[in-house]
């Protein structure tokens, strides 16, 4: 059995043996009392790319979110207003800003995680992911990060979030939003309240109860003051600033704030220890290739062109040890893409039925409910191998597909570069590892690495 397996048995280990059943039942299947499930890849881009399975009906992820969200976000909206909001948006997001916006917010970070690397020490990456993924978090909803005679509005009275100085990642006493500093504590207890609100959430919720509804309500309506304050200071060198400047009203900006804070810091958190685990368990050497190229703790990696598909393979070994080369910079995107399809960070998709359809050769009606299942989906490309190319079908499905496909992808995939080349220059092996257990996403409590 493979780390892989063994995180997703951790994480659900009565739903995940079921899912991964329903796979050998074909590519479409209609469960009495689950729904219609999806097990591949060209069907499920075909539904993610109609209008007749959407994304606010029953049984939808709007059931989920809409209670603690409203009715009005990203996650949960679909036909025109879903459209205009979306291209409200868009722009906050282009690789070149994200680009940005990661590098200065993790160049610190980064380069006291190289140091400690390159002086031996033993690094638990979870714990470090969490702090970072925190601390991106807190620029994108606005949260002031320091006090000082420079400093802009905070936190508001009361949400908890308050000022830790001299916690290890380079707090400045004159910090803004918008500015390069990041508090450990913030970040870290930023990421935790999140963790709190998605680890509510398993593979076979459909609705939160009451009491977590409240919970989530009471996480959310901080960050939403947070981002409400950094949006009616209106500076247009925040995400919230720029947020007023391109016509969202505060409603929509609080949404917005609630919704990337919901998705924006799991995903990136518990896929980059995942990353550097499967390279390091199929002995890909990407240190050599990635020292060329970037000096790691002096930027993000940022500047690593996507794979071009040009063909140029891999020498992969067959697990740890092999000492497998990797033939360029530009695969680093490549592994990341494939790691990516092993590890499906978003496992389950939901659609509501909302006019009588087919998916595959089975018949739907309005009200049913279809369920994607993207590991499945996945995994029957075959095992971690990243020379092999993805069929279009498949595509980063994992992120969704046409008008869903996720808006923060940029910001994810910015992340992600940035520690794993930070990380992968050095040519880490794995020394440890615990499995997370009665989590939403399957991932590691800890990981630890040292410099090899």
């Amino acid at each position: 059995m493979d780390h892989e397996t063994r995180l997703y048995l951790a994480a659900h280990p009565f739903a995940y043996p079921l899912m991964r059943l329903l796979a050998r039942l074909g590519p479409v299947v209609r469960v009495p009392g689950l729904g219609v499930v999806v097990n591949d890849a060209s069907v499920a881009r075909a539904v993610l790319t109609d209008e007749r399975f959407r994304k606010d009906g029953p049984g939808s992820p709007g059931d989920l979110w809409t209670p603690v969200l409203g009715p009005s976000v990203l996650l949960n909206m679909e036909g025109p207003d879903h459209l205009a909001l979306r291209r409200k948006l868009m722009p906050l997001f282009t690789p070149a800003y994200v680009a940005g916006l990661v590098d200065d917010v993790l160049r610190e970070p980064l380069a006291a995680l190289d140091a400690r690397l390159a002086r031996g020490e033993t690094v638990d990456l979870v714990d470090a992911m969490r702090v970072m993924a925190g601390a991106v978090i807190c620029r994108i909803i606005g949260l002031d990060l320091g006090p000082g005679p420079g400093s802009r509005p905070g936190p508001a009275p009361g949400t908890g979030l308050g000022s830790a100085p001299g916690t290890g990642l380079g707090s400045d006493p004159g910090s803004r939003p918008g500015s390069a500093a990041v508090v450990e504590a913030r970040a870290r207890e930023l990421f935790t309240e999140g963790e709190r609100v998605v680890s509510m959430v398993s593979l076979r919720s459909r609705r939160l109860s009451d009491r977590q509804v409240a919970v989530a309500r009471q996480v959310l309506d901080r960050i939403g003051d947070i981002a409400q304050i950094a949006y009616e200071a209106g500076d247009p060198s925040t995400v919230m600033g720029r947020m007023r400047e391109s016509g969202l009203s505060a409603a929509e900006a609080r949404g917005a704030a609630g919704a990337f804070f919901l998705t924006g810091t799991e995903t990136v958190a518990t896929f980059v220890p995942r990353l550097v685990a499967l390279v390091s368990d199929h002995g890909l050497d990407l240190g050599p290739a990635l020292r060329t190229g970037a000096r790691p703790g002096s930027g993000t990696g940022a500047d690593i062109a996507p794979a071009t598909g040009s063909g140029s393979g891999f020498s992969t070994g067959t697990g740890p040890g092999t000492g497998a080369a990797v033939n360029g910079l530009e695969d680093l995107d490549r592994v990341i893409d494939e790691a990516m399809r092993v590890t499906t960070p978003t496992p389950l998709m939901l659609r509501s039925v909302s006019e009588p359809a087919r998916v595959g050769g089975v018949a739907v009606r309005p009200g049913d409910r279809v369920l994607i299942v993207t590991h499945n989906c996945a995994r029957a490309h075959g095992p971690f191998d990243p020379s092999r190319p993805h069929p279009p079908e498949l595509r980063r499905l994992w992120f969704g597909a046409g008008p869903h496909f996720c808006i923060g992808y940029p910001l994810a995939l910015a992340e992600i570069r940035a520690v794993a080349s930070t990380v992968l220059s050095r040519g880490v092996r794995v020394t440890g590892r615990r499995a997370a257990r009665g989590v939403l996403i399957p991932t590691y409590e800890h990981l630890w690495i040292t410099a090899a």
